[in-house]
């Protein structure tokens, strides 16, 4: 019989079906193939298709928007938000208003157009994560904004309309209806326990180890208890930690290190599907506290949401968050 299962997080409720659950072969997707583009923006020799670069690792010498990168950061040419103005918040009645500024940003991963964070170095993924801490950084000196969500498309079925690897980031001026959920149920939690409940999660999912994945030091990947995809995975640090960018130095290769091989294992059992992951860190202002603790959301793009869950806030996974985890875990990259 299928189960309600309930978030502990946000209180959200999915429906898992436990009787016809499906394995990684049920599914029917199309696998990403990077096929090769001469165009290609995002490739070195092409600097001059992308607007002017914001930050570069790399180069030793040659100027700013030349060949030489290792890694590359420009802004989005269609920018989801604009970077100038104020933001004239307005009232109409009931309705409020205000302008569309943001800062929308391209991190361009790897000058290889056929890689993905799956193939490149360890290295190489390590400078992606320092590159969000930088850009996060320096964007937190805007008073404009209150949030900054870092998120990576993968495949045309994920979003990704440029196939080079590459993930984006957005600063709000407001904090994301999920993020303040997320938050506030966290508080409300920490105010009747005098605890962090992703740092209670995490130790209960180590000691039963049914929905455990991977864990380094300094690192675990799990399968959610009430998960809204099958194969949905979060990669949390070990100890309480509630701000992704103001992490010790040594967390961002240990980092880099847990997703490699979780992504190697979910291209071996999903055959390279496409997914989409999102950093939820604690919005500005709040980011020194002991109640929220910031992880990756990763999502594999299997299923598609239709009317019931549009109707319902409701999610129906057709696989339960403990086979996905044996899957993966027993995998072989």
């Amino acid at each position: 019989m299928p189960e309600l299962r309930k978030d502990p997080i946000t209180g959200r409720w999915v429906i898992i079906s436990t009787d016809r659950a499906k394995r990684p072969m049920d599914f029917v997707r199309e696998s990403v193939q990077i096929k090769g583009n001469a165009n290609c923006p995002f490739c070195p020799g092409n600097e001059g298709k992308t607007p002017p670069e914001i930050l570069a690792y790399g180069r030793n010498g040659s100027g700013k928007d030349t060949p030489g990168w290792s890694l590359r950061v420009v802004p989005n040419k269609f920018p989801a938000l604009g970077i100038e103005g104020g933001l004239d918040r307005q009232g109409e009645g009931l309705f409020d208003r205000m302008n569309g500024v943001g800062a929308h940003e391209v991190i361009i991963e790897t000058p290889d157009h056929k890689s993905t964070l799956a193939t490149i170095s360890d290295k190489s993924v390590e400078e992606v994560f320092w590159a969000y801490r930088d850009r996060m950084l320096d964007l937190k000196n805007d008073r404009r904004f209150r949030y900054i969500l870092l998120f990576k498309n993968h495949g045309e079925a994920a979003g990704a309309t440029v196939e080079h690897t590459h993930s984006q980031l957005i600063a709000l001026p407001i904090v994301p209806k999920r993020v303040r959920e997320e938050v506030d149920n966290s508080k409300h939690y920490y105010d009747e326990k005098e605890r962090c409940i992703f740092c209670d999660m995490i130790r209960q999912e180590i000691e039963t180890g049914t929905r455990m994945i991977l864990e380094n030091d300094y690192f675990i990947a799990l399968a959610p208890y009430a998960p809204r995809f099958p194969f949905e995975t979060w990669i949390l640090p070990r100890q309480h930690s509630s701000a992704f960018e103001n992490m010790p130095a040594p967390y961002y290769g240990s980092l880099a290190r847990i997703l490699r091989d979780f992504l190697a294992r979910l291209d071996s059992v999903l055959a390279f599907p496409s997914y989409n992951y999102v950093i939820h860190t604690s919005p500005m202002g709040e980011e020194i506290n002991d109640h929220y603790h910031w992880h990756i959301e990763m999502m594999p793009k299997l299923t598609k949401v239709a009317g019931f869950e549009w109707g319902t806030g409701f999610y129906i996974n057709p696989t339960p968050p403990e086979e996905a985890a044996r899957f993966l875990r027993e995998s072989r990259p």
